[in-house]
């Protein structure tokens, strides 16, 4: 007799589905385990039903000798299941942080190598999971937005996260597995108590358990909550900054200085995950905040992870982090699309004429037209030009004469007497 499939299962799968539009391909992140072998054995039901396209995805960490054989043991069940596979294989970099996170950063960079825009990524974590991801959190002493642990549905780098069981206990996995025969394989290092979720899930919890029984639901319950009352605020903080945003990486300093310091830190987070940056650190944070009121003629400088944010004229911007210049110049025919280290140069010189192109290096004069002599550094400081994009200015050449001042791509700030440059699209 064939074995029945755990309908509350696949009902969650068909619920996932219908957020899906049609035409995109639904992936399963498979590790091999238990969870995610069980994942795409009921999601290949689910797809073939509705007539959709399922593909797998196994990443390969080479961190222990059965790595191997976890991917021989994927590609087995998605050949029996008739679904695709994809193995990426990655290398574990933990410069600068633990085993679990830096594992987790190199999966993650190869959910976006190999899965196309748009498509959607099944991801096999369950209720005991989020239990334990809120532990770890409050542990950390993480704010809110840590405290809501995994959300059920995610839109991020093109690419739409989704956890069908997060409602789900382990224990209903585990027992449909056994129901429909599964084999699945056991990862040895699941039970080293030296990794700080495996000592929660086994020492910890169990004895959590025994003294509350409904543990796992009632904290993955309070990190749904915490989610919700981080989205709620996400809203807030989103309205807010449509007032306060002077530009698309500026937001007014003044003004966000005069709010409370929850509210200043609560707006920041928010500006950084609208741009798709990593929000700083608690000390970086406070030193940020602590300095927006700072004078008009202060250069506030706070970096973290490749991220910068500056404070300047009342003004706070946040930006990727500015890398040092290399050493350039060039001889340009004023044609456009000339590459440059700072990317193609979109600017055409009609009157054709032999010149150099260089950056800035203080000291250049230019003669404008009706202006007369002027010096370029002068008519900085007379500019919104923030300080740190000076430097970054290419000017142009001819003889011992500068004749145009361009900000790359192709914006001319100031060209001399008898001098035309005029803006070309990009190619």
């Amino acid at each position: 007799m064939a074995p029945q499939l755990p309908k509350p299962l696949l009902r969650l799968l068909n619920n996932a589905l219908a957020e899906t539009p049609p035409g995109r391909t639904i992936w399963v992140a498979l590790s091999g385990g238990l969870d995610s072998s069980l994942l795409l054995t009921l999601s290949a039901q689910v797809c073939q039903s509705a007539g959709r396209t399922l593909h797998a995805i196994h990443i390969n960490h080479g961190l222990q000798s059965a790595a191997n054989a976890f991917a021989a043991h994927c590609q087995t069940l998605c050949d029996a299941l008739g679904v695709p596979l994809v193995t990426a294989n990655v290398v574990v970099d933990t410069h600068g942080e633990g085993l679990e996170g830096a594992a987790r950063r190199a999966r993650y960079q190869a959910f976006i190598q190999h899965i196309p825009a748009g498509d959607t990524l099944w991801l096999a974590q369950h209720q005991d999971d989020q239990a334990e991801t809120l532990l770890l959190a409050a542990l950390r002493g993480s704010g809110i937005r840590g405290l809501a642990g995994m959300p059920y549905r995610r839109e991020w780098q093109g690419i739409t996260l989704l956890r069908p069981w997060l409602s789900v206990s382990r224990r209903t996995l585990t027992d449909a597995a056994h129901v429909l025969a599964l084999s699945w394989c056991e990862d040895p290092t699941n039970r080293d108590v030296a990794f700080d979720r495996n000592r929660l899930r086994h020492l910890v919890m169990p004895q959590l358990q025994v003294r509350w029984p409904e543990a796992v639901c009632s904290l993955a319950k309070s990190a749904q909550h915490a989610g919700e009352a981080d989205q709620l605020l996400a809203e807030y903080a989103t309205n807010e900054l449509s007032s306060l945003a002077t530009g698309t990486y500026r937001l007014d300093a003044a003004a966000l200085s005069q709010r409370s310091v929850p509210r200043q830190r609560l707006l920041v987070r928010t500006f950084c995950q609208q741009l798709g940056f990593p929000t700083p650190p608690k000390k970086r944070l406070e030193s940020l905040l602590a300095q927006l009121a700072a004078a008009n003629d202060a250069q506030v400088k706070v970096e973290w992870q490749g991220i910068e944010a500056r404070v300047w004229r009342q003004c706070l911007y946040l930006m990727p982090a500015l890398q040092p210049l290399p050493a350039w110049e060039t001889v340009w025919d004023g044609q456009p699309g000339l590459p440059t280290p700072l990317g193609e140069l979109n600017v055409s010189m009609p009157m054709a004429r032999s010149v150099t192109l260089r950056w800035r290096q203080g000291g250049e004069v230019i003669n404008l037209p009706g202006r007369g002599r002027r010096d370029v550094k002068r008519l900085l400081q007379e500019s919104e030009l923030p300080p740190w994009e000076r430097l970054r200015l290419v000017v142009v050449i001819e003889g011992d004469a500068c004749i145009g001042v361009i900000q790359l791509p192709d914006r001319v700030l100031w060209q001399a007497k008898d001098v035309v440059f005029v803006t070309t699209p990009a190619r």
